[in-house]
């Protein structure tokens, strides 16, 4: 059996989807890890560390592999020189790139998602959703208290008090309550708020006090909270806007898989907060959560200074790529089964979470929301 490790190609990505600690984990199962060369150099990892840790490093990793994994989906031109039914396993956002999921499913190729893993308790441990955005939610709050000119915490000193800073996190699931942790670590006065009901606990339980509203809350499926409509949008709006103008910091974490991510604060809002307030938008890449964030980018709106992210997890590659690893590691465990008395790369298309994750097979879209979005598409172009 032969695991391959692709060298990551998009722009700016400096992640890699294995690391050397975890390639006895692949051994110890039966595989051969082959390496493309420096696929983890820009996360400190280098070919040597690899081949110490017991994998091969070849440019033609691909070869005769049972599975090849990344972090970003294979250009369709790789692709399509793979042979059919041949096995990925990477982020493949299926709304946002339908053509390199018709040329998938053309090629026979047989493709995972990390973003479609079920969000049940038996997967918590292959959530690369989960483990990526627990990075970002750091990276956010080191992200406020650099661009911020004066302290996070308080300071008490002979030459008098310096207040602490305030900050606002906006959305309290794994990337929102690791921004509350570190910045309540930093020693900031935090505030939270997020609409599904359960957060209210979960916000106190990292040290923050939880903004109430007092309106209904909006749970959804999978533990992400439901779309809400225009006139709740609004009305929510308008209750933030005084705890946002009294913040020096604010983030905003807001954001589900597929979709456009919530207008959250609009410039407006924005434009009423203090001199030298800094503004930190997670969802940038995704629409954004602030009216007017750009990815990658710092502009100004009023007196604030706002960040857009973009690939954040990638600022922090090193640790990103270890956790990432680890959720590659767990799922291959998984779908690694004995078959005639031999360990084999053999998916159990049965189980809910081999199934669900599976975006192409055998040359159809097995995802239902993504096969009805490309027959969409078709029929748009046919008319």
């Amino acid at each position: 059996m032969k695991v391959a490790v692709a060298r990551e190609t998009r722009a700016g990505e400096s992640r890699v989807a294995m690391v050397p600690d975890l390639v006895d984990k692949l051994t110890g199962l039966g595989y051969v890890v082959a390496v493309q060369p420096g696929a983890g150099s820009q996360a400190q990892y280098f070919d040597d560390d690899y081949l110490k840790a017991g994998a091969e490093v070849d440019e033609q990793a691909f070869d005769g592999a049972d599975l090849i994994v990344s972090v970003n989906p294979l250009d369709g031109a790789v692709v399509r020189q793979l042979p059919p039914a041949s096995c990925l396993m990477s982020f493949l956002p299926t709304s946002q790139v339908p053509d390199l999921v018709v040329e998938l499913r053309d090629s026979g190729v047989t493709a995972f998602a990390m973003e479609l893993v079920p969000r049940i308790s038996r997967a918590q441990s292959m959530d690369a959703l989960s483990s990526q955005a627990l990075v970002s939610g750091y990276r956010s709050a080191i992200v406020a208290a650099g661009m911020l000119r004066r302290f996070f915490p308080l300071n008490m000193t002979a030459a008098g008090t310096v207040p602490p800073a305030e900050v606002v996190v906006l959305g309290a699931g794994v990337a929102g309550l690791q921004a509350i942790a570190t910045a309540k670590r930093l020693g900031a006065v935090v505030r939270a708020y997020d609409v599904r009901a359960a957060a209210a606990e979960e916000i106190r339980s990292v040290g923050a006090q939880s903004i109430d509203l007092e309106l209904e809350t909006l749970e959804g499926s999978g533990g992400y909270a439901r779309e809400m409509g225009e006139d709740r949008a609004e009305r929510q709006r308008a209750l933030l806007t005084p705890y946002i103008a009294a913040a020096d910091a604010l983030i905003t974490t807001a954001a589900v898989p597929g979709r456009t991510a919530p207008l959250l604060v609009t410039a407006e809002m924005v434009e009423q907060m203090k001199p030298g307030s800094v503004v930190v938008d997670l969802a940038a890449e995704t629409g954004g959560n602030v009216e007017g964030s750009v990815p990658g980018e710092v502009v100004r709106i009023g007196h604030a200074q706002v960040w857009g992210g973009k690939n954040v997890p990638g600022e922090l590659p090193g640790p990103a790529s270890r956790l990432y690893a680890q959720n590659i590691v767990n799922l291959v465990t998984l779908m690694t089964r004995e078959t005639d008395g031999e360990m084999a790369f053999d998916p159990d298309f049965e189980d809910e979470i081999v199934a669900g994750a599976c975006a192409t097979r055998g040359g159809t879209i097995t995802h239902e929301p993504t096969r009805a979005l490309v027959e969409g598409l078709v029929e748009g172009e046919q008319a």
